[in-house]
């Protein structure tokens, strides 16, 4: 039988938390003397008095025996439902004109997509502002305690890997899973607070650098301006963003061993080596490639390309210029990093490096075997022997992404959507990359003026991506209700 009952518990006490967490840009709205803080203040109120009748009404009699399935739905429900509740500071103050959109900004903060149905954020209250980058950060930390502490336990594409890893190499740092969270979600912070200094001696103003900050370490994407980063024109707060969206998109339990001195695991990691070659060698590509067709000058030319390699690699989504008129190359170029990802354990989206070292160790084992049908070979990765459970579980999941992609760009496709936008978008938001290729789904990220049915469609692929496909698709399955 399903502990519905701790279940409910948990989910009052994560809107609870919401509702402290609405306090923040109502003080800022205050500060600004701006009207909106009355609806931060009402949505507060109501989602916190959801969350303590909730905590109440359903405190545990008994010593909750929680179970993978509980952790599926537990998993979830969490992030609907504090999705729904999330939107209310929008509905209330008509910054978006229907749930619809109120219920997508939420959906892609929280999931760090940063696709948006908002413009004239150069003009927004400053509550709102904050409210967007509040929810990637949330979202964010949300993640990497997720990625670390419930998917591997619940074997999703391979994730067990790392259950093993971090469990066995952390252990004399941090012995219980709360002590993980714990030292992630101060990395994390760490993180935010050298972001935000860097932001604001760069030149961004505090209300800025805090907002930038949020999106940058949360490798989400929201911005203050409908320009997003390219607002400032700055070269040291474009370079600023990179490292720190690199830093983002790097499995942050490494920095905090590496903030106990233990410095060597974060170079030793197979997949921080894989992932830091990957975005030094498609930055210096992309740079020569836009100086040798004389698209722009030796500067520009790297400037513009690592920033956009970085930017779409990292799955944050800021943009400082329009690469949609590069060409076709780089836009391929562009299209296949959407599907890359960032590492595990990291706030990237994507389909993580871990999963293509696996997938062509298991090539490479075939190619071998095939040579030497009698010979034996052993797969490794970070030092550990792949077991086939590991291999298939990975292979599982590169078919159910290239399935789900499919489906999402024919039901884009559908609705309307040229070939180009249907394409890219589906990739950018199973990929939680924010902006797109095409025409209707661009480089900007703005789904404003979609219709309706293409956000509900997105909504669902945003956070489809985001748990990892199988931890929300297990939901639909009849034999997931069965006793």
């Amino acid at each position: 039988m399903i502990q519905s009952r701790f279940i409910i518990f948990i989910l009052g006490m994560f809107l609870s938390i919401l509702a402290m967490a609405m306090a923040i840009p109502a003080l800022m709205d205050l500060l600004y003397s701006d009207p909106d803080w009355v609806y931060f203040g009402e949505a507060a109120t109501i989602t916190g008095f959801i969350g303590i009748l909730l905590i109440l009404g359903f405190w545990p009699e008994d010593e909750p025996i929680f179970e993978v399935r509980e952790a599926f739905i537990l998993t979830v429900a969490s992030w609907v439902l504090i999705s729904v509740f999330a939107s209310l500071p929008f509905i209330f103050s008509s910054a978006a004109p229907t749930f619809t959109d109120a219920f997508f900004e939420a959906i892609s903060g929280l999931t760090t997509t940063g696709a948006t149905v908002f413009n004239n954020l150069d003009y927004a209250p400053p509550g709102i502002v904050l409210w967007r980058a509040l929810l990637q950060w949330l979202g964010g930390v949300g993640i990497v305690v997720m990625a670390m502490t419930i998917l591997p336990a619940l074997k999703i594409g391979g994730m067990q890997l790392f259950r093993s890893e971090f469990s066995d190499r952390s252990e004399k740092y941090y012995p219980r899973v709360s002590q993980i969270a714990s030292a992630i979600l101060s990395t994390y912070l760490l993180l935010s607070v050298l972001c935000g200094a860097a932001y604001w001696l760069a030149g961004m103003t505090p209300f800025e650098a805090v907002c930038m900050t949020m999106s940058t370490v949360s490798t989400a994407g929201f911005a203050t301006s409908d320009l997003s980063l390219g607002y400032f024109d700055s070269y040291w707060i474009e370079l600023i963003a990179v490292v720190f969206m690199i830093m983002g998109s790097i499995t942050l339990l490494l920095f905090t061993r590496f903030l106990h001195g233990d410095v060597m695991p974060l170079w030793r990691d197979s997949q921080v080596r894989v992932y830091l070659f990957l975005i030094v060698a498609a930055s210096g590509f992309m740079g020569l490639w836009l100086w040798g067709t004389d698209t722009y000058d030796l500067f520009s030319s790297f400037r513009y390309g690592t920033f956009v390699v970085v930017s779409i690699a990292t799955t944050t989504g800021f943009t400082i210029v329009d690469f949609s008129t590069w060409g076709s190359f780089p836009l391929i170029f562009i299209f296949l990093l959407m599907f890359v990802g960032g590492c595990t354990g990291s706030t990237a989206g994507g389909i993580k490096i871990f999963r293509f070292q696996i997938l062509f160790r298991a090539a490479k084992g075939q190619i071998f075997q095939l040579r030497r049908p009698h010979g034996v070979f052993v797969p490794l990765y970070n030092h550990q022997k792949l077991r086939e459970t590991d291999f298939m579980s990975v292979l599982a999941f590169f078919a159910l992404y290239i399935f789900c992609y499919a489906a999402l760009a024919l039901s884009l496709s559908l609705c309307g959507l040229d070939v180009i936008s249907s394409l890219s978008g589906s990739a950018t938001l199973l990929g939680n990359v924010g902006p797109g290729l095409g025409a209707q789904i661009g480089h900007t990220g703005e789904y404003g003026a979609l219709p309706d049915i293409v956000k509900w469609i997105s909504m669902f692929g945003m956070l489809l991506g985001r748990l990892e496909l199988l931890t929300l698709l297990i939901l639909f399955t009849p034999s997931f209700w069965r006793t």
